[in-house]
């Protein structure tokens, strides 16, 4: 299978901004076309107290110069992709367990990008921006209530990206076994049926070796509750001691292969950072090299 989704990282959260503007996202919109990505989830539409658009509702908000979610649905309308709409993060409320007041910001901003941008022909679905290991800081609650406006607001197909609680992120005196991650998410899918439909764990968290297991539990719980599963393929390196460099091609490849065995459509976080031609990362140029050889993409995509 190869990568039919990214993620757009513009509301830049512990990588770097490349700083491009309108022809740059152009010249990367049309290569997705190229290679046969027809999927762009913005992350975040908002965090803290940055936003994609000169948002009235979000508190203290810094100048937006820019229209990024114009900007997008243009780009993606021109070169034929889904624009998957990320939700706001307060980075506040919902870890200091007040999650009512996340969702009351949420709704008010999910209003207010409706009323924006709602009729535009590429709004393709929804994503649940608050990412979670585990049953804590009131997850549920807060994918029931924003995920049950977002419904409300515009029935399109809503996506969630979670994590699992592994060792390469949490340290060994945190990490979850997979018995204790499957138990958390059986809870979490329990009780929240409706409220999405499509779940994307990334994978760089845990071992490679622990890979296969993951995702047939992952895989058997998504069956038992009616949930489409998606892989989210990290395209950086988290076995490295920077944060975060492209990923070694010969492991994206391998989780690529084991992801394929169990999910329906492979994405990533981020194409544009880590995979793509135009990167200011050069060793992302050589990973995108790799990758059109393993697929037979034609050179010419990178122009």
């Amino acid at each position: 299978m190869r990568i039919t989704g990214t993620f757009l990282d513009e509301i830049t959260h512990d990588i770097p901004s490349q700083n491009w503007g309108r022809e740059d996202w152009r010249r990367e919109f049309q290569l997705y076309r190229r290679i046969g990505i027809d999927t762009v989830i913005i992350i975040r539409s908002g965090y803290r107290d940055k936003c994609i658009f000169p948002s009235r509702v979000i508190p203290n908000l810094l100048p937006v110069a820019d229209d990024l979610a114009d900007m997008f649905f243009d780009l993606a309308e021109e070169a034929g992709l889904g624009v998957w709409v990320g939700t706001y993060d307060s980075g506040s409320h919902w870890w200091r367990r007040s999650w009512w007041k996340e969702v009351d910001v949420n709704k008010a901003f999910l209003d207010e990008f409706m009323e924006r941008y709602g009729d535009r022909k590429a709004f393709a679905g929804w994503y649940l921006t608050h990412e979670t290991s585990r049953n804590d800081s009131h997850i549920i609650e807060l994918f029931n209530h924003i995920g049950g406006h977002c419904r409300q607001l515009k029935d399109v197909p809503i996506l969630i990206s979670p994590f699992p609680q592994g060792s390469k992120q949490f340290g060994a005196g945190d990490t979850f076994t997979m018995a204790e991650s499957f138990d958390h998410w059986e809870r979490i899918f329990e009780a929240t049926k409706g409220s999405f439909d499509i779940c994307a764990f990334q994978d760089g968290q845990i071992q490679y070796s622990e890979l296969d297991e993951f995702h047939a539990g992952i895989k058997s719980l998504a069956d038992r509750y009616g949930i489409t599963l998606w892989s989210n393929i990290e395209s950086f390196d988290r076995d490295m001691p920077i944060k975060f460099p492209p990923a070694d091609w010969r492991y994206l490849r391998y989780k690529t292969e084991r992801a394929s065995r169990v999910a329906e459509k492979l994405i990533t976080f981020e194409f544009a950072h880590f995979m793509s031609p135009h990167s200011v990362w050069p060793s992302a140029h050589n990973l995108f090299r790799r990758y059109c050889e393993h697929h037979g993409i034609e050179d010419q995509a990178s122009n």
